[in-house]
């Protein structure tokens, strides 16, 4: 089976070439196509950082096993690895944080024993990345969460704590504030579950869930998350376990899968031979399994984890009183544990290994797209708009503006009301939210809008407008604080 091999930037190369070597020295049936990625890729001038060879090769391939990689700071571009994961839609991030004997954290000392998966959604949320300066002091990011793409990510996330017979799967979020993006996440979740009622679905604010993941980490099994929110309980998992250096991370697509550590290129350290290859290593065992080489990554890893369980160590962590292995030596002790079970935490798999069958190729766009069918109105218009005068000045002008079909409903500034009420201790910046409804209730026409949108840009600066929908009889869009 051949995969695509990215080194990556700073590190990237010399822990990459570790962990291939102990995979060579299982004899693990991979042949590598090493593929140009990372910040020298883009300082060639691909904006994208990686080439078009490569990006050919990847989708061939369907499996990217990657080195951490460094964007370019300071030059308007994107992150290379959120770029991939976007690029060939890996929508679900799996991050699996466990204890390992030999690796001391405050809860190893307790007796508490880790295993946690975080499954992040890796497409949407703030990681769309697009933002606009509404006024010069005013920033606006959009954040999508979408009914198809979180469905992907809560299918997959329940059909694996399924197969790894999980107890428990966590929804954590925050639809407690965010109630119609989040909520959406949430209310996926929910419509998943009832197809698992095997496992015992669950959802918690995401504040509540970092408290208690500091306190008591046992009592989680799976958890599910938006992507920013997903991005950060993963990294906090990481130092319950020992740190970023024992984070792996799966990047699992319906085409194309990206398996790296979550780690960055910690360049302090590039070129000496003394970086931690684990979070990497442990990367590819999940690659190994997803490719269904069972067997090679079970022995691997009961060898990663006998060494551990030995003291050898790298610089980054275990016992100061003993000399650090560099990254080769490190790689050795693995290489040379081979067959030997740890005391703790052995890993068991007495079948076949699986054959592994790629997705077939595609030449077009998948189209997602939800089956609900509910009836459908634009019943208003928020519109945002710059000014600087105070609210009751605003509603007039905007008053004058609103014409035969709409009536003002609401003024607001960053999300609180400020008029028909309010309070003059809220302070303002000079961006507004204009809130219009259809007089009647009824149903208007784009061409309603476009006209309203005219008619108030003559009177004050329009930054954007955002049509209010009605789905059957319920609203699509959020109340004001305050209102």
């Amino acid at each position: 089976m051949k995969i695509a091999v990215a080194k990556g930037d700073g590190i990237g190369p010399e822990i990459m070439q570790a962990v291939l070597r102990i995979f060579e020295a299982n004899q693990v049936p991979l042949q590598y196509e090493m593929v140009e990625m990372g910040k020298w890729v883009f300082d060639k001038g691909f904006n994208n950082g990686m080439t078009p060879a490569a990006k050919q090769t990847i989708e061939q391939l369907g499996l990217l096993f990657k080195g951490p990689m460094e964007t370019p700071k300071g030059k308007g571009v994107k992150s290379i690895n959120v770029t991939a994961r976007k690029t060939w839609n890996t929508y679900a991030n799996k991050r699996v944080f466990t204890s390992l004997h030999g690796v001391d954290t405050v809860f190893s000392k307790a007796g508490i024993p880790i295993n946690i998966t975080i499954v992040r959604e890796n497409i949407e949320d703030t990681y769309g990345g697009i933002e606009h300066m509404l006024t010069q002091d005013v920033a606006l990011c959009r954040r999508f969460i979408t009914r198809p793409g979180t469905m992907q990510v809560m299918r997959y996330a329940f059909e694996m704590a399924s197969k790894k017979n999980a107890k428990r799967i966590s929804c954590g979020h925050k639809a407690n504030i965010m109630k119609i993006t989040d909520g959406l996440f949430l209310e996926c979740f929910y419509e998943v579950a009832k197809e698992y009622p095997h496992l015992k679905a669950d959802d918690i604010i995401v504040d509540d869930l970092c408290m208690k993941l500091v306190t008591r980490p046992d009592l989680f099994d799976v958890v599910v998350l938006p992507n920013l929110q997903g991005d950060i309980v993963s990294d906090l998992c990481a130092g319950l376990v020992g740190g970023l250096g024992f984070a792996p991370s799966a990047n699992i697509g319906d085409h194309i899968s990206i398996f790296e550590a979550v780690h960055g290129t910690a360049p302090d350290i590039a070129g000496k031979n003394v970086a931690n290859p684990t979070a990497l290593l442990l990367s590819g065992l999940a690659m190994l399994r997803h490719v269904g080489l069972y067997q090679h990554a079970a022995t691997i890893e009961n060898a990663l984890r006998y060494t551990l369980e030995s003291g050898v160590h790298t610089g980054d962590f275990g016992d100061k009183n003993t000399p650090a292995a560099n990254t080769t030596e490190f790689a050795d002790a693995i290489i040379e544990n081979f067959g030997k079970r740890p005391k703790q935490g052995a890993v068991d798999y007495t079948g076949n290994n699986k054959p592994y069958q790629p997705a077939a190729a595609i030449d077009q766009h998948p189209m997602l797209e939800s089956t609900l069918q509910k009836s459908e109105a634009i019943v208003g218009a928020d519109l945002f708009v710059q000014c600087n005068q105070q609210p009751s000045a605003l509603a007039a002008l905007c008053q004058q503006a609103a014409g035969d079909l709409f009536k003002l409903i609401i003024i607001s500034n960053r999300g609180t009301q400020v008029w028909p009420t309010g309070s003059v201790y809220t302070n303002l910046v000079n961006q507004y939210r204009v809130r219009f409804e259809s007089i009647d209730g009824g149903s208007l026409q784009q061409a309603d809008i476009i006209a309203l949108y005219e008619r108030v840009s003559h009177l004050v600066k329009v930054c954007s407008v955002e049509l209010l929908h009605q789905w059957g009889d319920q609203k699509a869009y959020s109340l004001a604080q305050g209102q």
